[in-house]
């Protein structure tokens, strides 16, 4: 198969942002839908959903947590009584004023408003800090951990499948406890799961820290975020984790009675993750050939294509058998998800489909395979090159084939954000002539902590993506004016 007919165009050098669209598109992930704003997730981007959220949802109840579900629906007054909150979203927000419809001049219209607009869900803190208020009475009703899977709407004026659309998927964790070192915990626990789990699952490396106060969730005391680097040097928030104080608490009115008697107000937070990690892990692993998908969360990690000729039951029978042995074999991302693509097209516009929707491993059984007992293959790191192995070496080896794939995706990206994060750019002239020529990479550079510095380079579309956890500048001075620093901060574009 040629570079040039398996290349995607444009190439990811040539135009990033129309490469990621066509990735996107080819790979079958995801399409704009006919609804302004919104996306159709497709079978294979649903899949990595799917695998996504299996995984997060053990780790989340691994911790105490339980999943429930709350309206899609928020009353206005909700909102309105958390004014930080409400300034934050406010112009994301969409809004339902009418109920039932009637035929007017030959037209349907909305014919009765409602009493109270009704929010459509931006986010759910309010509509379930109203709940907790019932729910939670004494200390003995604390530590309420509660998880929901849902779908949110924002307003997104720029759309950008799967990175921005006005409706998403996402989880959303919401937990209420009697003191603020238990709260903080809490937040810097999920804080940790976010970061491991893009790491071990996604084969993402993340910068980890907290927030700058202009970059906090709305309402918040402190967020605490991870953020992906992706191939074209910009941001990714890939997942954030909100310690909400007593903010949301007092407007809800979350009390409990405490074990010296005292009535006291809970302590908050919030945290999440959605479907822009899966836009995350096209603009993190895709190449010039289409999707790379780690195994950890590929729906099918063995493809195999049979080539069906005369000799078609004997190639299906042993496709078959080959598809059953691989499914019995246990790996550290369970068992092997194998598919068998025995569909009416040929096989080597089905070899081609596979490869740009990045399937680890893509197995070709031919007559000579079937007589041999041989598996021909190829991995989705190196598509052009094609292997061979006796069935039962192939069937024993999978697992350590697609381990090390998972580990080469994450050396490769792990080396691309060490190599983007620049310790050399450290007044306002360097961070300007950068970012105006080139705006690849992180900056890690100082902060003073003053509010003017840290919205100063916004002209420039350059924000303050956190204050790291693990890295430290060099410079010892504020990037944007020069005083000593107190901070060290990553500086960078964002999508």
């Amino acid at each position: 198969m040629s570079q040039s007919k398996a290349a995607i165009s444009p190439r990811r050098a040539e135009n990033f942002p129309s490469w990621y669209q066509e990735v996107v598109r080819q790979a079958d992930l995801a399409a704009m839908s006919h609804v302004r704003g919104c996306m159709v997730i497709k079978p294979w981007g649903y899949g990595i959903w799917e695998l996504m959220q299996r995984e997060l949802d053990q780790q989340i109840k691994d911790r105490g947590h339980d999943n429930v579900y709350f309206p899609l629906f928020i009353p206005l007054s909700y909102i309105e009584k958390e004014a930080e909150h409400v300034e934050g979203f406010a112009k994301e927000m969409a809004v339902v004023t009418h109920h039932r419809l009637e035929k007017r001049d030959g037209r349907l219209v909305p014919a009765a408003p409602f009493e109270e607009p009704l929010v459509v869900r931006p986010t759910s803190e309010t509509v379930i800090g109203e709940t907790m208020a019932e729910w939670v009475q004494s200390y003995r009703d604390l530590p309420l951990k509660l998880n929901q899977w849902a779908n949110v709407v924002r307003w997104e004026m720029r759309p950008r499948v799967l990175l921005r659309t006005t409706e998403f998927l996402w989880q959303e964790g919401h937990t209420a406890h009697a003191t603020e070192a238990e709260a903080v915990a809490e937040t810097l626990e999920m804080h940790q799961v976010y970061e491991s789990f893009a790491r071990d699952w996604l084969a993402m490396p993340v910068v980890a820290g907290e927030k700058s106060p202009t970059e906090r969730f709305p309402g918040a005391k402190r967020t605490y975020t991870i953020e992906a680097m992706m191939q074209d040097g910009k941001a990714v928030q890939a997942g954030t984790s909100h310690y909400l104080g007593q903010n949301f608490a007092r407007s809800a009115g979350i009390e409990f009675t405490d074990t010296d008697g005292a009535r006291k107000h809970a302590y908050t937070t919030s945290w999440g993750a959605s479907t822009r990690l899966v836009g995350a892990l096209v603009m993190t692993h895709g190449d010039d050939d289409g999707l790379c998908v780690p195994p950890a969360v590929a729906p099918h990690q063995v493809v195999i294509v049979p080539v069906l000729r005369d000799s078609s039951p004997a190639v299906l029978d042993y496709a078959n058998r080959l598809a059953e042995a691989l499914r019995a074999q246990r790996t550290r991302f369970g068992r092997v998800r194998v598919h068998l693509d025995n569909r009416a097209t040929r096989p080597g516009d089905k070899k081609w489909q596979w490869i740009k929707r990045g399937a680890p491993l893509l197995v070709e059984v031919g007559p000579r395979d079937a007589e041999s007992g041989t598996v021909s293959f190829r991995n989705r790191f190196e598509p052009h090159r094609q292997q061979q192995l006796p069935l039962s070496d192939f069937v024993t080896s999978v697992g350590e084939e697609l381990a090390g794939l998972q580990d080469r995706l994450l050396a490769r990206a792990t080396d691309r954000l060490d190599e983007g994060i620049r310790r050399d750019i450290t007044t306002r002239e360097d961070a300007e002539s950068h970012f105006r020529e080139d705006g690849a990479g992180f900056a890690l550079a100082g902060w003073c902590g003053s509010s003017g510095c840290e919205t100063g380079l916004k002209p420039l579309g350059v924000t303050i993506r956190c204050l790291p956890s693990h890295l430290s500048a060099d410079a010892t001075t504020c990037l944007v004016c020069g005083t000593p620093s107190n901070h060290s901060a990553i500086w960078g574009l964002s999508y």
